[in-house]
């Protein structure tokens, strides 16, 4: 029984706390107001802690840790900004404006320099070494195996971002391709819209003009002699050229064998028997003689004849 009551009074209290959790926010301001809220739950601050600058605890602390050792083992310099090249004259930390990154900034740089130009020359003083000798080798932080994976990681990342950049390049081509060609595509839809418009109207009789044949008859024209014209201002590839300028030009070959007027004029070289057919082999009217007569092979039912006489 003490069991049950303990389960139920665990029942009672998480569903309390459910009810409590799923209260408004302005029925708990009105409870905290109330003072209904039990304590612990909400701490009320009645202000803000004060900053203390404990001066005398700091330097208390600064006397326990301190070692009273070498300057040269601790090589610590305290100094203000060296002077500005450009006013001569040190700035003051109130002047330099910390929302300013490039102020800033040269102040850091102006207070590194004013500690280099005072230590360097007590370091000199105490011939303490401050430049890296000629043979100096020193051990890298990271192995040569990690190095190296840097580098695939590195060229890895470079030829990725060349990649992406060539895709880029490719897409913004076709992307371009696709415009102009869609533009032609609607030029000519424009053009054969506009020429069916025409020839409806002159079926009908509402125009008696051909124009639009005209117009594409001269379209065509043009373009074939701008075909021609870039053909004939092409001239001779880079081969030709080389072989050209290699072995000579032969000579011109086309139309050679014209007639001119002063070879239609000459007449020196013509011989009658040759015209006429009466040369060296050639028999006379009618009849046939010579040489290649008697070496003509006789057709193929004499030659047979003559197999058939030898039987």
């Amino acid at each position: 029984m003490a069991a049950m009551a303990a389960r139920r009074g665990s029942f009672s209290d998480s569903g309390s706390d459910s009810e409590d959790s799923s209260l408004s926010d302005s029925e708990l301001q009105e409870a905290f107001a109330k003072g209904a809220l039990k304590p612990g739950l909400n701490v009320v601050l009645e202000e803000r802690p004060k900053r203390r600058n404990d001066a005398d605890g700091l330097r208390q602390c600064l006397a326990e840790f301190r070692q009273k050792l070498a300057w040269v083992e601790r090589l610590d310099v305290t100094l203000g900004p060296v002077a500005d090249p450009v006013s001569q004259s040190a700035s003051a930390s109130d002047a330099v404006d910390p929302e300013n990154d490039f102020q800033r900034e040269m102040s850091f740089y102006r207070q590194a320099q004013a500690a280099v130009l005072e230590a360097l020359p007590r370091l000199r003083k105490l011939q303490v070494p401050t430049r890296r000798p000629d043979d100096y080798f020193a051990e890298m932080a990271k192995s040569d195996q990690q190095m190296q994976k840097i580098r695939q990681k590195l060229k890895s990342k470079q030829e990725a971002m060349e990649r992406s950049e060539k895709a880029k390049q490719l897409r913004a081509m076709r992307k371009y391709g696709k415009k102009v060609q869609v533009e032609v595509l609607q030029r000519r839809q424009k053009e054969k819209k506009n020429i069916l418009n025409a020839v409806k109207k002159y079926q009908k009789g509402l125009s008696d003009k051909l124009d639009f044949l005209d117009e594409e008859q001269m379209s065509s024209q043009g373009n074939k002699k701008g075909n021609a014209s870039q053909r004939t201002k092409k001239g001779p590839n880079a081969k030709r050229r080389y072989k050209n300028q290699k072995f000579g030009f032969g000579g011109k070959k086309k139309g050679s064998k014209w007639n001119t007027k002063e070879s239609f004029n000459d007449v020196s070289s013509f011989q009658s028997k040759v015209a006429h057919n009466k040369g060296p082999g050639k028999g006379g009217r009618g009849g046939k003689g010579g040489k290649k007569a008697l070496n003509k092979r006789p057709g193929k039912r004499a030659r047979q004849k003559m197999k058939n006489r030898a039987r």
